[in-house]
């Protein structure tokens, strides 16, 4: 699978079959846990600009293009033959890896993160879309500052459920750290993560329109939805990220002029 540095960041070039087949390759394993993400331009910036983070994302196995912007970066560095016609969005990602595992016996999911409130209507809405899917266990953590026993109560509930599909939505960067940092501790198997799709597929937060996806402009859908939020983070961050590519396109052009 070929990985490109987009702004420093190296991003498969895949789709969601590929990203798919990755996993339930890697999930099967049983040797230790690996690492996906789907990346936006969010996860991008920070990962160039705050060295901590940078260092949990060295720890990825497996980084998908999420935002548009990505695919775009990526296609301008890729042959016309290679040329992606699609992003690998982590909601939906989520999405085809259920559909992939209905009523396979093999592939056992854990979900991480988020409100019980919030895991009781993903485990219902599952039930419904993908009633052969196994969804062993899940487990809400506690708001704020975890205790120190957190991890071992993860870990635990994880490796009693036999699950090798880990979801973990504790929002960026916090799950990007916590699956970094405990990587080598962890139970086997994949682990994603998954940022909003919990929020999403639980139907507390609605997802911006097709088109809007399709133009790279579910960023904006998004603040107009919750602007006090996220208008400073979106801005911030898709400023740092068209600032860091444009920057690194003019070094190639001079390097390749040389």
């Amino acid at each position: 699978m070929k990985r490109i540095p987009i702004i420093g960041l190296p991003v498969a070039a895949t789709t969601y079959a590929g990203a798919v087949r990755w996993a339930l390759d890697h999930a099967l394993k049983g040797d230790a846990a690996y690492a996906v993400e789907a990346a936006n331009t969010h996860v991008a910036a920070l990962a160039r600009t705050d060295a901590p983070f940078a260092e949990s994302m060295a720890r990825f196995d497996l980084i998908c293009a999420d935002g548009m912007p990505l695919v775009w970066a990526l296609n301008a560095q890729l042959g016309a033959d290679e040329k992606l016609t699609d992003r690998v969005y982590g909601p939906t990602l989520m999405l085809e890896t259920l559909r992939a595992t209905d009523g396979n016996p093999a592939f056992r999911h854990f979900l991480l993160g988020g409100k019980q409130s919030t895991l009781d209507k993903l485990l219902r809405s599952f039930a419904n879309r993908f009633p052969h899917a196994l969804i062993a266990g899940s487990h809400s953590p506690p708001f704020g500052k975890w205790p120190d026993t957190e991890f071992e109560i993860i870990a635990g509930k994880i490796r009693d459920s036999g699950a090798n599909l880990i979801w973990v939505g504790l929002g960026c960067p916090k799950q990007e750290h916590w699956i970094a940092h405990h990587k080598d501790r962890l139970p086997p198997g994949v682990y994603f993560g998954i940022g909003a799709a919990f929020a999403f597929h639980a139907g507390e937060v609605r997802q911006a329109p097709p088109l809007v996806q399709r133009l790279g402009l579910e960023w904006a859908y998004r603040v107009a939805m919750e602007p006090r939020r996220l208008f400073k983070r979106y801005f911030t961050y898709n400023s740092l990220f068209l600032y860091h590519l444009l920057r690194d396109a003019w070094s190639r052009r001079i390097t390749q002029t040389l």
